[in-house]
């Protein structure tokens, strides 16, 4: 897409007041020289959803989606990359000049490039804290970087019963265990989060001497406690906002077609974005 016409994006969701992706973007075009591309955030739900695509014209490039929309919009698509098929989310829509809509997934290799970024390219085992949708992508990350068995920690036997069924589908070896057990997820060479803000706080008391790398999925409050104690013990720690600024970049590169997208600029303007809150 030529940078000279002017290009619409925004991020759907509900509620969407908080996010960065805007920030994240708009930075991206700065740098990349595209002055008349916008990107808002737009507030809607899964009822709003078909009304909304179906609005879309030829002035949009591509829609990111948060929840509770990446399964929802589905069906409202003519394409769905292998990627988000293997979840069953969709957080990237790119738009094609002749108004196809096709789905993508950046959350997944967008995990695999911050862990990448901090060293983690293979490790022999994992813990996954959780089990919702974030915790399925964390799986599939794993399928690319975890060579043996992945512990989750779950609250019931129904989240386990998914966990091991995603682990199939994505050739994960999964193994489930209380979360009363969650503590002994510590130990474990990579430890990915994908719990609620508050959800982790207790198990703070609980890092290991000698921790390994935690990647903790929020980044607002940052840093979490688990992620502080995590640090003080001389752990590796990946954040939440490292996983969005590596998502977006993979957004900014497929709506766009440039490539590289600038990494360094868009990081620096979520972390002066979040300093100001």
């Amino acid at each position: 897409m030529p940078s000279t016409e002017a290009y619409r994006a925004a991020v759907l969701g509900s509620p969407i007041a908080h996010s960065l992706s805007p920030v994240l973007h708009r930075a991206a075009y700065a740098e990349l020289g595209l002055r008349d591309w916008t990107y808002e955030r737009a507030e809607v739900d899964e009822a709003a959803l078909p009304g909304f695509v179906e609005g879309l014209d030829s002035s949009w490039a591509g829609l990111s989606l948060t929840m509770p929309l990446k399964r929802a919009i589905i069906p409202l698509l003519d394409s769905v990359s292998e990627t988000a098929s293997s979840v069953e989310a969709v957080n990237t829509v790119v738009i094609s000049a002749d108004g196809r809509r096709h789905g993508d997934n950046t959350d997944i290799p967008g995990m695999v490039a911050a862990l990448r970024e901090q060293g983690v390219a293979e490790v022999e085992s994992a813990a996954v804290l959780g089990a919702g949708a974030t915790a399925s992508s964390a799986l599939a990350a794993l399928a690319v970087l975890c060579a043996g068995p992945v512990t989750a920690y779950v609250r019931s036997r129904e989240r386990g019963a998914e966990m091991r069924a995603w682990g199939e589908r994505l050739g994960v070896d999964v193994r489930t265990a209380d979360w009363a057990d969650a503590a002994s997820a510590l130990t474990a060479p990579l430890v990915i989060a994908t719990t609620p803000a508050g959800s982790a706080d207790a198990l703070a008391g609980s890092v290991p001497g000698a921790p390994g790398t935690l990647f903790d999925v929020l980044y607002e409050p940052w840093p979490t406690p688990l992620a502080a104690a995590w640090s003080a013990r001389g752990g590796a720690v990946v954040g939440g906002l490292d996983l969005l600024v590596h998502q977006a970049v993979l957004q900014v590169e497929r709506m766009t077609g440039r490539v590289p997208a600038p990494l360094a600029a868009m990081r620096k303007a979520g972390e002066q974005a979040l300093a100001a809150r």
